[in-house]
This record gives C-alpha cells, sequence and structure tokens, in this order.
C-alpha cells in the first residue's frame, strides 16, 4: 500500500489524486487530501464567480474523485509553521504540493495603499465567502470604479460590479455581499490596459457576457481601438484574440442606448498613481497613454489622463508564496522541480513534489492543470518501490490532530452544505455560503448554519 498526501483540494489536487488512484501500474494507492480550509474544492468554489454556474458545476466532477474509496478529503489541515513538510513526510510516503498562486501581484506605484484601493482577489474573496476575506463594504459610497487589467478575473469583478443584485440572488454569494451589492449606487465601471485590444488576455465567451447584462451599456472608443495596428486588420490573429477585436468593433460601431449603468473598455493607458481624496481614501487613477512599441510592448507618451474612483481593483496577475521547509524560487514565484519532483539543491528530495501553479507558476486554465498533474503522478509512480519501502503509519489522522490540525473530514464537509442549504431557505434562496470560520467549523461539527 502506497500512502500519499495531496496538499490542496483544487483543480490540480484533485486531478492529481484521480491520476494515482484510476491508474492500474501501482495498485493499492491510497490518496489523503488535504486543505487548509474545511471545506473542498479550492478556487472553483473561491475563485469562480458566482454567475458562473456551468462552469461551478466542475465541482460535481471533483465530488466525484473525492468520494473514491481509496481518495479521503481531510480539511483544516495548514502545512507550515505547526505541521511542516518533513514531518508531513513521516505520515506518508509521498507528499504532492497542489498550493496554488496564494497572492497578487502589485502596481508599484504611488497610492496603491489607499483606502479603496484592493486586489481582485480581495473583491472575489469578499463575494465568494472565503473565510479569510477581508470585512469591507467594498461598493460603499462609490459611484465609480476601476478595474486595472484585461484579463477574465477583470472580467469577472467587472460583471459582479455591473450586474444586478436580482441576477446575482439565485447564486450562492454571501448574504451580506448580496445586500451591498443591492444597495450599490456604482454607474460607471472602467476596466483598463495597458496594451491593446488584440492583446487582451480575455476570452471571448467571458467579453461578450458583458454586452448581455441587464440595463448595462458597454462604451468602447472606437478612435483607442484603432491605435492597436492589428485592430483595422485582425486577420493575421490567433482565433481568439481575432474574435475579441471584432466583439468589440461591433460595440464601437453601435449608438449608446443611455442606460443607467456603463461598462467602459479602454485600452493603452498604463497607470501611474492613485489620487487621495480628501476623506484620505482613494479618488482616481492617473494613466499615461501609451503606444505598441513594434515588439509586442508598449512605450509610455507622456500624455496623461484622470479617471475618478473611490473603488480601485488592480488584475494584474498571481504569485506563488513560499511554504515554510519548502524549496522556492522568487524570481518565478515557484518550487523548483524537475518533471514535479521536488528539487533541494539541485537534487530531488524523495517523496517531495509539486502540482499546479506552484508548479509551472499561474498560468492556463482549470483544464490545463490535468495534463500537470498526470506529469507529476508519473513521476510519483515512478519512484512508487522506493517510496513504499519507507514505513509509515497505518493512519495519518492521529498525527494530523496532534499537529493541531481540525481534521474535517468528508461527513464535515457534507454538514456544511446541508447547513448553507438551510441559511438559503431561510432567506428564501439557494444554497447561500457561509463566510466566516466559526460558522463553517461549527456547521461541519453539527450541521448549523
Amino acid at each position: 500500500m502506497l500512502r500519499v498526501a495531496v496538499v490542496g483540494s483544487g483543480p490540480s489536487g484533485v486531478y492529481t489524486a484521480q491520476s494515482l488512484v484510476q491508474q492500474e501500474r501501482v495498485p493499492d494507492v491510497h490518496v489523503d487530501v488535504l486543505d487548509r480550509l474545511p471545506c473542498p474544492y479550492g478556487l472553483v468554489r473561491y475563485g469562480v464567480a458566482p454567475d458562473h454556474e456551468k462552469i461551478k458545476s466542475l465541482q460535481n466532477n471533483l465530488r466525484a474523485v473525492l468520494e473514491h474509496e481509496r481518495v479521503r478529503f481531510v480539511g483544516g489541515v495548514e502545512v507550515g509553521t505547526g505541521l511542516p513538510p518533513g514531518r508531513l513526510l513521516e505520515l506518508y510516503h509521498a507528499v504532492v504540493y497542489c498550493v496554488g498562486a496564494a497572492t497578487d501581484r502589485h502596481l508599484g506605484v504611488p497610492g496603491e495603499n489607499l483606502p479603496g484601493s484592493w486586489s481582485a482577489t480581495d473583491f472575489v474573496s469578499w463575494y465568494s465567502a472565503h473565510p479569510d476575506a477581508v470585512a469591507e463594504a467594498f461598493v460603499q459610497g462609490v459611484d465609480s470604479a476601476v478595474v486595472i487589467g484585461v484579463g477574465n478575473v477583470a472580467v469577472d469583478v467587472t460583471r459582479i460590479l455591473a450586474r444586478g443584485a436580482a441576477e446575482l440572488a439565485p447564486t450562492d454569494m454571501p448574504q451580506g455581499a448580496l445586500g451591498a451589492l443591492a444597495d450599490s449606487r456604482v454607474r460607471d465601471v472602467y476596466m483598463v490596459g495597458r496594451r491593446g485590444p488584440s492583446q487582451a488576455r480575455f476570452t471571448t465567451k467571458e467579453l461578450r457576457e458583458l454586452g448581455a447584462l441587464a440595463g448595462v451599456e458597454v462604451i468602447v472608443d472606437q478612435d483607442e481601438l484603432a491605435l492597436d495596428p492589428a485592430y483595422l486588420d485582425p486577420s493575421a490573429l490567433p482565433a481568439a484574440n481575432r474574435r475579441n477585436v471584432e466583439v468589440l468593433r461591433t460595440w464601437a460601431a453601435q449608438p449608446s442606448p443611455g442606460l443607467p449603468r456603463r461598462i467602459h473598455l479602454r485600452f493603452f493607458l498604463r497607470p501611474v498613481a492613485l489620487a487621495e481624496g480628501p476623506t484620505g481614501r482613494v479618488s482616481g487613477v492617473r494613466f499615461e497613454r501609451t503606444s505598441p512599441d513594434g515588439a509586442g510592448g508598449v512605450t509610455g507618451t507622456g500624455r496623461y489622463e484622470d479617471i475618478d474612483a473611490q473603488l480601485v481593483l488592480r488584475s494584474v496577475g498571481y504569485r506563488g508564496v513560499p511554504l515554510e521547509g519548502l524549496p522556492f524560487d522568487a524570481p518565478t514565484g515557484t518550487v523548483p522541480h524537475r518533471a514535479g519532483r521536488i528539487l533541494r539543491a539541485g537534487e530531488a528530495s524523495p517523496g517531495e513534489y509539486v502540482a499546479g501553479w506552484i508548479k509551472r507558476g499561474p498560468s492556463g486554465v482549470i483544464g490545463t492543470n490535468r495534463p500537470c498533474a498526470k506529469e507529476t503522478a508519473q513521476s510519483l509512480l515512478d519512484d512508487a518501490p522506493a517510496l513504499a519501502a519507507r514505513d509509515v503509519p497505518d493512519d495519518a489522522l492521529p498525527g494530523l490532530r496532534a499537529a493541531g490540525a481540525a481534521a474535517v473530514e468528508w461527513p464535515g464537509w457534507l454538514a456544511i452544505e446541508r447547513a448553507e442549504a438551510a441559511l438559503g431557505r431561510s432567506l428564501g434562496r439557494g444554497p447561500v455560503k457561509i463566510p466566516d470560520w466559526a460558522g463553517l467549523l461549527a456547521a461541519a461539527r453539527d450541521g448549523t448554519p
């Protein structure tokens, strides 16, 4: 019997577990999928927007893996100071770290730390009921918001800011966030990129959703789009980028319908400073107009534009963070590895592996984690004869609890699900997420919302 711990229950962790238990080369592999939170599914639960029900339904596929007879979910296990990697490796033949990229990139401009300036990750955590989310009424007193970035996360937060609360009520959004958005007076949302429309990172499906929001007008400046050399003739662009340009061209040609809320899509603007208002909060963003440099980048033009905003969300990428006890490559924000085997001083560390964003960096979509996880699982299985020769406990749970882990097993997670369904019924909604640690742990214990 080969006992493996997978640290992280998001897609990369669950796909790794799946690759290990559904192969036939090494029989009788048992996997404990560990997570710091008492809830599984990682960014599928806490990162996918609540109104993206089709993507969130991926939880059903992940659930099937976690209910496999040789897979056990154990939440409430934080690897690090109290449970260092060295101790964890004493409890299992092998450990696979699938801890993602846990922090966001910064703009590095003056005023970035003003009240009212946040990462998009903070905002997503708030409306997704992550128990570590900041207790902040993000939209209170906000008429205009700026989202810096033109990827799918930027599109998500732009859509949530502009969307009517009635459309969000059927989702599992926590009641506090739903109430705040219902009271929101946000009328203008600016999504701003430093490069052109042909280089934007959002997918066309996500982009089109902005044009389908009730009571929302999408405003695009055709002259600004034309600054992109590929805009007039996008035929040489990859298919996805070409479709994006075509959607933007259609919107730019439409007359204004005069709807009550507006999404402004802006390009070739680079943030250089956030302005401070009379109350000490952010009051706007100063941008420098950029122009293509002919090599895929942009250069500043020395011309500036100010956009008023009482809320600024940056969405300019993610970074992995060091996990105490593991090697870390700071420039890439990843754990050094060779085909998923963690490297210490350039040599593969027996029994230690990595998969997902902490392995390859924050790139790709959810499905990209499948081949990444499979590669790591194959390396582990190749090493299995040597790994299985080491003595480990028949059950790691006592050791995890001795290290201070809450150890919320699958029945505890099912109790949380029941509590969230009960909470939703009490509010006249479908299941509603419990947003705090105390509530989640109480629900895991006795099912009470």
